[in-house]
């Protein structure tokens, strides 16, 4: 097995990588080429940083960069190689099988016989299965490549421990407004980008409203609008980029969303949390951001049928029916009308009075069951309609409900075990308060205290 390779600083110059022509989009020549020229990302820049030491030691380093698209992860793995002067292999998950891996791992073996390292670049890691993962576990383990692996999800879910103990992990976070404008005001001025040209504040400011964290994004629309007003071509007079421009190159905001990922779980959490809550303005804000982003409408519609007994209760008792009118509502008419009883279910259950005790009801009946606590039903409640039932005393003593005053007769329903268990104890919002003050009264009858 090879010895981890150490180049000893044999390799300072940047790797040969081919020039980002001028056609190229304009997010691919504005890619940072150091780690100082990047925006935003301090503990990435850090001293002492994960990716600091890689680029000061030039030792084989695995890496788990995670976060969003447009955070930079495709750009650190790139500019790992140019200052180090490894060979950089890119592969992408989507599309890369074991055998491409094993190709890869096996040129990097090649490489570092000549004394030469290998970045490794994974795009989308979490799109490789248990397998694919598994087979790059032997070249981390020895050093044989200097693993960058990216991905939009956590990676606690999507990669393999085993993978992940090896490696580092790098959390990216969308970039902030500030950033991504002096983003934007450097792919202007820079001569990679459009070289001195100017654009309005207005027009920034939408499209970094628009980009939503993302660079890759808003770089994409500062291109897009510089089409518009002809500003795309070296020859074109230099008149600023209006808002106008921008408007037209892009209008609408295209939602960070997958529906398989970390976004639908975080979003559709928001969701529910602000219904719960009481925020009908962030319910309805969460609910357009999945609507938008093509979730199911009969998902959203099965989360707030469980929110209404989970969260609404006996408070309000109608919330429960709402929900299940939404919901046979979105399979009658689907989308885009679905939008409006969705919207409108989500609002009524948002400033319904709230109240989990029948939650907490049957979470504490349930505990008890698998806690053993079950007992023997009473003899006055089971089954006497079979012959010979009666010889078991089954039945005898049972008092009929409706023969006693107010419907409601003493006797013990409950088992000798669990007597005098309380579960339900309602609270006093909304309609619930009538029902504890009744539950109340009935309890001590049926107990007789």
């Amino acid at each position: 097995m090879e010895e981890a390779f150490d180049s000893g600083g044999l390799f300072e110059v940047e790797a040969e990588r081919p020039v980002v022509p001028a056609s190229a989009p304009l997010a691919a020549r504005m890619r940072p080429r150091t780690l100082d020229d990047l925006i935003g990302h301090d503990q990435v820049k850090a001293p002492g940083s994960p990716i600091r030491q890689l680029l000061e030691d030039r030792r084989p380093l695995s890496i788990v960069l995670w976060g969003p698209p447009g955070t930079g992860k495709t750009t650190i793995a790139s500019m790992v190689s140019d200052v180090t002067g490894w060979w950089f292999v890119e592969l992408s998950a989507v599309s890369a099988g074991i055998k491409d891996v094993r190709d890869a791992i096996s040129g990097a073996r090649e490489h570092l016989a000549r004394g030469q390292g290998t970045v490794l670049f994974i795009d989308e890691v979490h799109r490789f299965n248990k397998a694919q993962q598994d087979a790059l576990l032997p070249a981390v383990e020895a050093g044989w490549v200097t693993l960058i692996a990216a991905t939009t999800e956590n990676p606690s879910f999507s990669v393999i421990s085993p993978l992940l103990s090896r490696s580092l992990l790098v959390r990216l976070q969308p970039l902030t407004d500030e950033q991504l404008t002096a983003v934007l005001d450097r792919a202007l001025m820079d001569e990679r980008g459009l070289h001195g040209r100017t654009a309005s504040t207005d027009a920034i400011e939408h499209i970094v409203r628009l980009a939503g964290g993302d660079a890759r994004r808003a770089l994409t629309y500062l291109e897009a609008a510089a089409g518009v007003s002809g500003l795309d071509t070296p020859s074109a007079s230099r008149p600023t980029i209006t808002l106008q421009d921008a408007e037209t190159a892009v209008d609408r905001s295209a939602p960070r969303y997958d529906r398989d990922g970390d976004q639908h779980y975080d979003v559709v959490s928001a969701f529910i949390k602000s219904v719960r809550g009481s925020d009908a303005d962030a319910a309805v804000h969460y609910l357009a951001r999945m609507l938008e982003a093509g979730e199911d409408p009969r998902f959203i519609a099965r989360r707030l049928m469980i929110l209404a007994s989970e969260d609404i209760g006996l408070a309000d008792s109608t919330a429960l029916t709402t929900a299940v009118a939404a919901a046979q509502t979105v399979q009658l008419i689907g989308m885009p009308e679905a939008q409006l009883t969705l919207a409108h279910a989500t609002i009524a259950l948002a400033v319904a009075p709230k109240s989990n005790a029948v939650t907490r009801a049957i979470g504490a009946a349930m505990q008890d069951v698998r806690q053993g606590r079950i007992g023997q039903v009473p003899p006055h409640l089971r089954d006497a309609h079979y012959a010979g039932a009666k010889k078991l005393a089954h039945g005898v003593g049972y008092q009929y409900a409706h023969d006693a005053p107010y419907g409601v007769a003493e006797q013990q329903y409950l088992p000798d075990e669990l007597v005098d268990a309380v579960y339900y104890e309602p609270t006093s919002l909304g309609a619930e308060a009538g029902v504890r003050e009744r539950w109340e009264r009935v309890r001590r009858i049926i107990r007789g205290r």
